[in-house]
């Protein structure tokens, strides 16, 4: 079928709009209108060669929409189903048969492959060229995306499509990390390394689950105050004081969880410093590849714990309905961290993204 899409064509290229073709459903496979996108760092990625990945492509991995068509094995869904499509898993390693899907042996290959896992096919052409999509199994910067039932979520019709794409990476990310990761019980303290996306999700998760010292840490006096008005009850400026000696102050020992969701190797080393003994450090925010952080054995040593968390621990066909449940119930609303723009001003939300004057960009093809 012809779909508008947004494509890159060279390195640190702009996307442009271009009529492609995407292909019919297989058997397992589901045709989503597109509604809404979200932007996340990671699309930006493969258009810089961070990682090395092909060229002309289709990004966009936070798509949510309605699903068009199904193909003849498909169960969960069907056509008119409003849907959030997130990331891709095997299903047959071991992580992926404990539950433990975004720590799938695979999880690189299936999604940054830019074809079907199954047998490496493409999915969108223009003619006779090959346009490098299946793009964490969705490619949702275009009007439509292909996905598996495995990896779309079947969501509650009563609450806006417009809204939803984020839920399928960076909003479950940060929320997960704190509802299923580092699991806070009410009333301890939590220190959150960066107020981006990512960071202002979890500080929402721990409003959520009732903790009662919630440290927000960045270096931006407006992410900060943003920050106090979703919750945080103390917030650091670090670009003016040391983080780890304010958390102290505030805590007395430490914080009983700290998240690090900046990507900055100096927050890294800080996150585990601030936390208490016996505490817990959640890793989030991923630096270039290669990067390593100087650690104090001994703060290791004395039983604290640190830990690397992908897309928030969650299952999505499980967590991201407990998120729209919290949503509509008022406890969590993430949607103060959105700021809409067309499909065809997505130039214009990368840059404003990069300049850091929103916090999360969702396209609207």
């Amino acid at each position: 079928m012809n779909i508008q899409a947004a494509v890159v064509r060279e390195k640190s290229g702009p996307f442009a709009m271009e009529e492609i073709q995407l292909d019919e459903p297989r058997a397992d496979e589901v045709i989503v209108r597109v509604v809404s996108a979200g932007i996340c760092h990671t699309d930006l990625i493969p258009r810089e060669q961070a990682i090395p990945a092909p060229f002309p492509a289709v990004y966009g991995h936070e798509g949510a929409g309605v699903v068009e068509k199904v193909g003849p094995q498909v169960v969960k869904l069907k056509p008119g189903d409003h849907v959030v499509m997130s990331f891709n898993s095997c299903g047959l390693c071991v992580p992926c048969r404990k539950g433990e899907i975004s720590y799938c042996v695979d999880h690189f290959a299936s999604n940054f492959g830019f074809a079907r896992f199954s047998d490496k096919s493409k999915t969108m052409r223009k003619g006779d060229e090959v346009v490098h999509g299946a793009f964490f199994n969705q490619s949702s910067f275009a009007s439509h995306a292909l996905g598996t039932e495995r990896t779309v979520v079947k969501i509650p019709s009563d609450v806006p499509l417009e809204i939803m794409g984020p839920l399928g990476c960076g909003i479950q990310t940060g929320a997960g990390a704190v509802l299923n990761s580092l699991h806070p019980h009410a009333g301890s303290s939590i220190a959150i390394f960066g107020g981006g996306s990512v960071g202002l999700s979890a500080l929402l998760g721990a409003v959520a689950v009732g903790c009662t010292k919630i440290i927000l840490v960045d270096v931006r006096d407006e992410r900060l105050k943003f920050g106090a008005e979703l919750g945080a009850t103390h917030t650091v400026n670090a670009a003016n004081e040391n983080p780890v000696e304010a958390i102290r102050k505030i805590t007395g020992p430490g914080a009983d969880f700290t998240l690090e969701c900046s990507g900055n190797p100096k927050a890294f080393r800080q996150a585990i410093d601030a936390v208490a003994l016996r505490g817990v450090c959640g890793i989030v925010g991923a630096p270039a590849f290669g990067t390593e952080v100087p650690v104090d054995v001994w703060g290791i040593l004395l039983g604290r714990t640190v830990r690397g968390i992908v897309q928030g621990d969650s299952v999505p066909d499980l967590f991201i309905p407990r998120l729209i449940e919290l949503y509509k119930q008022g406890r969590f609303p993430f949607d103060r961290l959105l700021k809409t723009y067309k499909l065809d001003q997505i130039n214009q939300a990368v840059e404003d993204l990069k300049n850091g004057t929103i916090i999360k960009a969702v396209l609207h093809p």
